[in-house]
């Protein structure tokens, strides 16, 4: 995993992303080499392009979800992202043609490019699914420790979409009762030093159920010092998981952790940010928004409200009202707050389309444009819920650093959650987001996005 603005990034997707950004930058000059003979005319006009039509696709095929770790060569819905990227990305470039006009290299161009952009995507993408699991390709993991904590990195390795991790075993502490499968269980005649150079581990994992009975010191500081990665459980899932586990969460590691920055240039640059970003989807979705509200008006009889407006926690448990386009029967709350369940019978015929296709979200670009959301961020939750999860659910509070968001990182990861136990799932997500907040952790969000509305993933 690499760490790029503070956010991880798989080291293999990440040597893909430069491996297909190389097949778009070259795939205009190759294209003009196939449509003309002339080397000076090869050679001329071409940087500029070439540079935003790898920009441009690069760009495409982040929002379509062809760089996270769930998608796979075998899944039909790859083939489909894939053909939705290239039809993006030409209409992107249709527009910077038509922008700038002296950019243009020709039709013919720039077909040869697509068909060489495409068998190279193509090529590429089967030979990185085909040996991308293959077992020196993943990372040898070693985890000290044999309990429960132990036990959740083992989930974590049989989890599809984190399968670039292999744990070679458990080494279980001085009086630990080992919870672990005894398969996984390890028991070396030799010091700690000398078994992870002999079977070739990268990274030890310090995940004892109980620290206070004591743990290695000199040899985990004999294998850092020899150049091993040694981390602890909670950075280690906040890494390749990108959650804060809060079941294992202790307040000193919040304290003498990274992360958590907050200042005037940071401020200022996420206001810029919520402000570009929701003028920019306002005006695309100007058409769907004014759609969406004649669909509400109509089915209500023109009696209805077409807006719902909610009371709703903002940064530093400050109350606002959240506007959204009413979903739901005007009595769907006359027995009091509630979640929203799959096929929720409140649910109106038209408010089940434009939920699915996130169009009732739309007005809250209002709220962010007032300043009281930011475009990315944890969703904000209900007065009651707040109340009710401050109580129960450990750290549940510090999600309100930050202004709630109509996107964020736990809506991307995790689906609808309608039950406290949903709420501690998503709170993991959130915390990650709070700590590791950058403009890229947002533009990534923002892009990933996408392919939740594309595909009406998590929609209730």
């Amino acid at each position: 995993m690499v760490r790029i603005f503070r956010h991880y990034i798989s080291g293999a997707f990440l040597g893909l992303i430069l491996l297909e950004a190389t097949v778009f930058f070259s795939a205009l000059y190759l294209g003009k080499s196939l449509r003309f003979s002339s080397p000076d005319v090869i050679q001329s006009g071409l940087f500029v392009p070439s540079w935003l039509y790898s920009a441009i696709m690069l760009v495409c095929m982040t929002g379509m979800g062809l760089y996270q770790r769930s998608q796979g060569w075998s899944s039909a819905a790859t083939v489909l992202r894939i053909l939705g990227a290239f039809l993006l990305g030409l209409l992107g470039m249709s527009l910077v043609f038509y922008t700038f006009p002296e950019l243009f290299v020709g039709r013919g161009i720039v077909g040869f490019a697509v068909l060489f952009s495409v068998a190279g995507v193509s090529t590429l993408r089967a030979l990185f699914y085909r040996y991308a699991d293959n077992h020196q390709l993943k990372r040898h993991v070693l985890v000290l420790g044999a309990g429960k904590d132990a036990q959740k990195i083992l989930d974590l390795e049989e989890n599809k979409d984190h399968q670039n991790i292999h744990v070679v075993g458990c080494m279980a502490m001085a009086n630990e009762t080992p919870v672990v499968a005894e398969k996984f269980l390890l028991s070396p005649k030799v010091s700690l030093i000398e078994f992870v150079t002999s079977r070739d581990i990268d990274e030890i994992v310090v995940a004892p159920d109980d620290r206070r009975q004591g743990l290695p010191v000199d040899d985990l500081l004999d294998c850092k010092m020899s150049g091993f990665e040694v981390v602890d459980m909670l950075t280690f899932f906040e890494r390749e998981a990108g959650i804060i586990r809060v079941d294992c969460l202790h307040p000193s590691w919040l304290v003498f952790s990274d992360g958590f920055h907050s200042g005037t240039v940071r401020d200022i640059s996420k206001r810029l940010f919520d402000i570009t970003a929701s003028l920019i989807i306002l005006l695309f979705t100007l058409p769907f928004f004014i759609l969406g509200a004649i669909a509400v008006y109509l089915e209500g009889g023109g009696n209805e409200p077409v807006f719902y407006s909610q009371t709703r926690v903002g940064m530093n448990w400050r109350l606002f009202k959240v506007l959204k386009f009413r979903s739901m029967r005007v009595d769907a709350e006359k027995n009091g707050a509630q979640w929203a369940s799959k096929n929720d019978s409140r649910v109106t015929r038209v408010g089940g389309f434009i939920r699915k296709c996130r169009i009732d979200e739309l007005p809250q670009l209002f709220n962010v444009l007032k300043g009281d959301m930011s475009f990315v961020g944890p969703r904000p939750e209900r007065p009651e819920f707040v109340e009710k999860f401050t109580d129960s659910i450990p750290f549940y509070v510090e999600r309100h650093r930050v202004k709630p968001g109509i996107t964020g990182w736990a809506q991307l990861c995790y689906p609808y959650g309608s039950s406290q136990e949903d709420a501690i799932e998503k709170l993991k997500y959130d915390l990650y987001y709070v700590k590791n907040y950058s403009l890229f952790l947002d533009l990534l969000i923002l892009l990933q996005t996408t392919e939740v509305v594309l595909w009406g993933k998590g929609a209730q």
